[in-house]
């Protein structure tokens, strides 16, 4: 709104340059990472004198115990600094863009939710997973109606898209709507899952929501968008820039979140950032592809999956020594830190994977 407010003075040197999106998206992942780290430190003091602890679980790594007392709900500093990003550099009558903040806002409004029920109850159990999952049904089911509704996806709004296959778009029709809801309520599951290591779920939505700024950029293009064969969505183009303040936030977060953790995100930073990655994909028609550029979330949420099958099936045998599998490395011997570089690094490759799709086609 700002960068809209000032382009207003185009006779002033340089003003011009704030209608390039490329310009703005730096300036919004600048602007976020600088009021994540300028705040952090008031902040994590504010969580600790209202002792907003993390309680750890008992049967959760020894190693994890030394944890306990560490704050949380940072969730809330990364949702004020992507705001703040948006506010000052993002066109919010754009109506993709007011459907990600959507999905940011109320995603994270569940997570501090079951996070503040944790600190009532003092231990790591706060909403029932029914209860959970029923109001991210609801709110994804808002958003999908949205997306329809407006036609936010563009031409062929009810088809999907496939990486590496050109001419693959099969028509679902509204079985659309629960294919959205599936995948904004399994990518925010998937990064609360992820979310289990100092700086681990930090890190990866770094690298993820830098991908995916690319990602939109070309799909809001239409030369590029023709050149490379993927699906042309023009009102995606300023999702560029609010992927920008994801990256930035989340970056300004790692700040304090890096081992040894001085805060952590809680369920509110993880379901709106996951909510908001899952949102991004569905308006430019590339949500298979976040298996790819999501790759770490997919991996955790799957092995939950086969842990809990397997346990129930198997008459009580694990696959895993504990599930989701950044503990089962944990408990295979591995240092913490050494864990959360190796998914970054995991997390780096299946992006420049899912950036490739880009060009095979």
């Amino acid at each position: 709104m700002l960068a809209r407010f000032l382009l207003h003075f185009q006779d002033i040197a340089g003003i011009n340059v704030l209608k390039y999106i490329t310009f703005r998206t730096a300036l919004a992942g600048v602007t976020a990472l600088l009021v994540s780290i300028l705040l952090g430190t008031k902040f994590i003091y504010f969580l600790k004198s209202i002792k907003a602890a993390q309680p750890i679980l008992g049967d959760a790594p020894k190693t994890h115990q030394d944890k306990q007392g560490t704050p949380t709900m940072g969730g809330l500093l990364i949702i004020f600094s992507i705001l703040v990003a948006c506010i000052l550099w993002v066109d919010l009558t754009n109506a993709s863009v007011l459907l990600c903040l959507f999905a940011l806002v109320t995603f994270g409004g569940v997570g501090l939710l079951d996070d503040y029920k944790k600190l009532l109850k003092k231990d790591n159990l706060g909403l029932k997973g029914r209860q959970k999952i029923f109001l991210m049904m609801i709110l994804s089911f808002i958003i999908a109606v949205m997306v329809i509704q407006f036609d936010q996806r563009g031409p062929s709004s009810l088809a999907i898209a496939f990486p590496f296959l050109k001419d693959f778009h099969p028509y679902i029709g509204l079985w659309m709507v629960p294919w959205i809801m599936l995948v904004i309520i399994g990518t925010s599951n998937g990064v609360n899952l992820t979310d289990g290591l100092d700086g681990l779920a930090a890190g990866t939505i770094v690298i993820a929501a830098s991908a995916f700024t690319i990602l939109i950029y070309v799909s809001s293009n239409i030369k590029l968008a023709n050149y490379l064969a993927v699906p042309y969505v023009a009102s995606a183009s300023e999702l560029t820039v609010v992927m920008g303040a994801v990256a930035g936030a989340a970056l300004g977060f790692l700040w304090f979140n890096a081992h040894p953790a001085e805060i952590f995100m809680g369920d509110t930073g993880s379901l709106s950032l996951g909510a908001i990655l899952g949102t991004a994909a569905i308006l430019i028609k590339q949500e298979i592809i976040i298996l790819l550029v999501g790759g770490v979330f997919f991996l955790e949420s799957l092995s939950v999956i086969l842990q809990v099958g397997s346990f129930r099936l198997r008459k009580g045998r694990r696959i895993f020594r504990m599930a989701p599998f950044h503990h089962h490395m944990e408990l295979s011997g591995l240092p913490e830190t050494k864990v959360v570089i190796r998914l970054w690094i995991v997390a780096i490759i299946l992006c420049l994977l899912g950036l490739s799709s880009l060009k095979l086609r």
